[in-house]
C-alpha cells in the first residue's frame, strides 16, 4: 500500500508541475516500463523509476558496459516479474529502489544464488538523517515525502551482504565510505544519441540570433530555487550593466521580486523531452552552474550542467565547489565562481567576448567527449571490478 500512496504522490506533482497532458505522458511512461523486456545477462540495473537520473545511472550505464563487452538490462523496481530475475544475472545494481516487497524477495533469491549486489546512487538521499539539507522536501506533498522517510536504498545500503556501492562523484564516495563500504566513482556520461542530437545541432548552427545575448539557467527540477537565489543579486548587476542580455530559464523555478524590473529580458520555459532540452541549450551563450555552498546536498550533485552544455559547446560559469574543481580547469574550459563579485566578473568577460565563448565551449567540448560519453569510458577501476566478481 505505501508503495501505491508513494506513485500516487508522484503522479499528482508531475501533473500539478507540467500541466495534464506533459504530466500525464510521464506518469504513463513510468507505469508502461514496468512491464519492459528483460533479457538475461551479466548485470541486471534495478532502478526506481523513469526520470533522468535513472536514465544516466541505469540506461546510460548500461550502454558504458555494453561497449566493454557486458551484457545488461535495466528494469524497475516495480516489475511483477522482478524475484523471478535471481537466477539470470550475475551482478545487481540498485539504483534508488525502495525496499518493496518485490526487492525483498530479489534480493532474497539473489544472496541464496551468492549473486553480487551493489548499491548504486547519485543523490544524498539515502539516509533521512540528510533531509534537512533537501530544501525541496520541505515542499513536498505528504504522499512523495514516504519515498525519503527511510533513505531512499537505505535498507540496501545498510545491508552486510552488500560490500560496494557506486556512485557519482567523490565527494558522495567519500559519505559513502563511513558506511564501511568500498566504493567505486563513476561519473555521469552522455549517451550516443545525446552525441547524435549535439552534432546535428551544433551543424544547424548554435547561440542567439536576435541581437541578445542569452545567459541559461536549466533548473532541472523544483529543487533548484535556493542554488538559484545564491547568485541572484550577480544576474541583476549583469542584467543592469548589459542591456543586450537575456536571462533563459528553463524547468520550474521560483525567482524573487530582484527580477521583476527585468521581466521583458526573462525567457521561461517548461520541462522538455531530452532531445528538446539539448535544443534549448544549443540557443543560449552562456550556462549558469550554481549550488548553494557548504550544503551536503549541494555538495553532492553531479557536474552534469557543465557536461550538457559543453557537449553543444556552450561555456559555464559554475559555484566553485569540489565536483565542479574537479571537473573543470578554471579560465580554459569553464569558470568556477564563488562570491557574487566573482560570479559578476566572470559572467561579463564572456559576455564582453564572443571568442572567449567560443574558445572556452570549444575546451569544454573536447573534455566532454575524452571523459564524460558512453563511447569514450574509460572507467578500468570499474569494468575490472565487475569483472573480479561476475
Amino acid at each position: 500500500m505505501k508503495t501505491y500512496l508513494i506513485k500516487a504522490g508522484k503522479a499528482l506533482s508531475a501533473v500539478r508541475q507540467d500541466g495534464i497532458v506533459r504530466g500525464g505522458k510521464r506518469v504513463l511512461s513510468a507505469f508502461v516500463s514496468q512491464f519492459g523486456r528483460v533479457r538475461p545477462g551479466d548485470i541486471l540495473f534495478v532502478t526506481n523509476g523513469v526520470g533522468d537520473s535513472a536514465r544516466y545511472r541505469a540506461h546510460h550505464q548500461k550502454e558504458e558496459l555494453e561497449n566493454r563487452g557486458f551484457k545488461c538490462s535495466v528494469t524497475i523496481q516495480d516489475n511483477p516479474l522482478l524475484a523471478r530475475y535471481a537466477d539470470k544475472f550475475k551482478i545487481f545494481i540498485f539504483h534508488r529502489t525502495l525496499f518493496t516487497t518485490l526487492v525483498a524477495k530479489l534480493v532474497a533469491n539473489i544472496k541464496k544464488n551468492k549473486g553480487e549486489i551493489l548499491f548504486e546512487t547519485d543523490d544524498l538521499v539515502f539516509d533521512a538523517k540528510y533531509l534537512v539539507h533537501m530544501d525541496f522536501f520541505q515542499k513536498m506533498n505528504a504522499l512523495e515525502k514516504k519515498l525519503y522517510e527511510n533513505g531512499v536504498g537505505g535498507e540496501i545500503l545498510r545491508d552486510p551482504y552488500v560490500k560496494t556501492c557506486v556512485t557519482t562523484t567523490a565527494y558522495l564516495a567519500q559519505i559513502l565510505k563511513t558506511y564501511k563500504k568500498e566504493v567505486i566513482v563513476s561519473k555521469n556520461k552522455l549517451c550516443k544519441h545525446d552525441m547524435d542530437v549535439a552534432e546535428k545541432l551544433i551543424a544547424a548552427g548554435t547561440g542567439s540570433r536576435d541581437g541578445f545575448l542569452r545567459i541559461a539557467y536549466f533548473s532541472g527540477t523544483k529543487s533548484h530555487d535556493k542554488d538559484f537565489a545564491t547568485i541572484e543579486d550577480a544576474l541583476v548587476e549583469i542584467l543592469q550593466k548589459y542591456p543586450k542580455t537575456k536571462l533563459f530559464l528553463a524547468g520550474p523555478l521560483d525567482t524573487s521580486q530582484k527580477f521583476h524590473v527585468f521581466s521583458d529580458r526573462i525567457e521561461r520555459f517548461v520541462f522538455v523531452p531530452r532531445d528538446e532540452h539539448f535544443g534549448n541549450i544549443a540557443k543560449v551563450d552562456i550556462n549558469l552552474g550554481p549550488l548553494e555552498k557548504d550544503n551536503p546536498f549541494c555538495e553532492a550533485k553531479s557536474e552534469l550542467k557543465w557536461f550538457e552544455a559543453g557537449l553543444l559547446g556552450i561555456p559555464t560559469v559554475a559555484v566553485d565547489n569540489q565536483t565542479f574543481s574537479e571537473a573543470i580547469e578554471d579560465g580554459v574550459d569553464g569558470f568556477l565562481a564563488g562570491t557574487t563579485g566573482e560570479w559578476v566578473e566572470k559572467i561579463s568577460r564572456l559576455v564582453e567576448s564572443e571568442d572567449l565563448r567560443k574558445k572556452m565551449g570549444q575546451k569544454a567540448r573536447e573534455k566532454v567527449l575524452r571523459d564524460y560519453t558512453t563511447v569514450n569510458g574509460h572507467n578500468e577501476e570499474y569494468y575490472d571490478f565487475l569483472k573480479s566478481v561476475g
